[in-house]
């Protein structure tokens, strides 16, 4: 027999409020992996079969797609943070060369790639966020473990504006 999965399920308006409420989340000892967001419009076509109209159709339903949600914190660090990082390994890469040009032509290509690679997370945050908002707005999913993280999650989200808040229960994978 397969174990059941609690979850708040919550709907923002915008972008912001939805950082908002994962940030104060956070702070009260939710861990990221607990955050999910719904998928594409793509991927929901593609897993379900059919576009949906309003977000209210697909909020409970447990074969919708998931994408994991980057916080915006989490965001810049990966558009800022990662450029740096693959530069510095590009640097090391070719430390035992022994010259300069090779080093400062792998570091950039670095930077560059992981520039381009939180750009592209960004972009493809965008898209989603867009297509939800047109739909009736950002859906969020925060697994809850216990009655304690089911009562803070529905106190945060309900303090940050989200509408259609409550908690359900889907069978485990």
């Amino acid at each position: 027999m397969s174990e059941a999965i609690r979850e708040a399920v919550a709907v923002f308006n915008d972008a912001a409020t939805l950082d908002e409420a994962v940030y104060a989340l956070e702070t009260r000892g939710f861990d990221r992996a607990a955050f999910s967001i719904l998928g594409s419009e793509d991927a929901v076509k593609e897993k379900l079969g059919q576009r949906y109209r309003q977000i209210k159709e697909i909020e409970d339903n447990p074969d919708a797609p998931r994408a994991t949600f980057f916080s915006r914190v989490s965001r810049l660090e990966a558009e800022y943070l990662s450029a740096p990082a693959l530069a510095a390994v590009g640097a090391v890469v070719f430390a035992g060369i022994g010259t300069v040009v090779p080093v400062l032509v792998a570091a950039s290509a670095g930077a560059l790639l992981g520039a381009a690679l939180g750009r592209l997370m960004h972009q493809h945050h965008a898209k989603i966020v867009s297509e939800q908002i047109s739909r009736g707005g950002l859906l969020l999913w925060v697994n809850v473990r216990n009655a304690r993280e089911e009562q803070t999650a529905l106190e945060v989200l309900g303090t940050h504006s989200a509408h259609d808040v409550h908690i359900r229960e889907i069978a485990a994978p």
